[in-house]
């Protein structure tokens, strides 16, 4: 190995400062990206900021807020994945997790399903590279006649029709 310098000079960017960011920054919005509609006709949604998306290299931070015993199936992402649960509590499949609560999740391992608390939960969650998930659960089989409209999304003025 070589010394201090040399993995200094490796990668150091000159002129390359920190980025500050804050949850109540005017840019920084709500977005709802996930609502599950209750046979009571209440909906219980996933909110998230965005804090930090890097095309290069690859990373997604961001705040989010779980309303009350929201559910998230089990899954996992394509890269490692760190969550903190800052408020509230929740449920990673048996384990509970209160506030203080770090989860780790590594690369190709799965996690879940999550559960929010009766109070919701507050997360900060960081995924070290492609934050895109896949479903740990199994698929099922559809007949061979049937086409498979479950990954098709549809923009607005489609039919719907494949």
């Amino acid at each position: 190995m070589g010394d201090d310098a040399d993995v200094d000079a490796d990668v150091k960017v000159p002129g390359l400062e920190p980025t500050f960011r804050h949850v109540d920054d005017s840019d920084i919005t709500w977005q709802q990206v996930k609502a599950i509609g209750h046979a009571d006709g209440s909906v219980s949604s996933v909110w998230e900021k965005w804090l930090a998306f890097s095309p290069e290299p690859q990373y997604l931070s961001l705040y989010a807020k779980w309303d009350p015993g929201v559910v998230v199936r089990r899954h996992g992402h394509y890269s490692p994945h760190v969550l903190f649960v800052i408020e509230g509590d929740m449920w990673c499949g048996a384990r509970h997790c209160p506030a203080g609560t770090h989860i780790e999740l590594p690369l190709g391992a799965a996690f879940g399903p999550f559960v929010a608390g009766d109070n919701g939960t507050v997360l900060l969650e960081v995924m070290m590279g492609d934050p895109r998930s896949w479903g740990a659960d199994p698929e099922i089989e559809l007949p061979e006649w049937l086409v498979d409209l479950r990954s098709r999304w549809l923009a607005d003025g489609e039919s719907g029709e494949p």
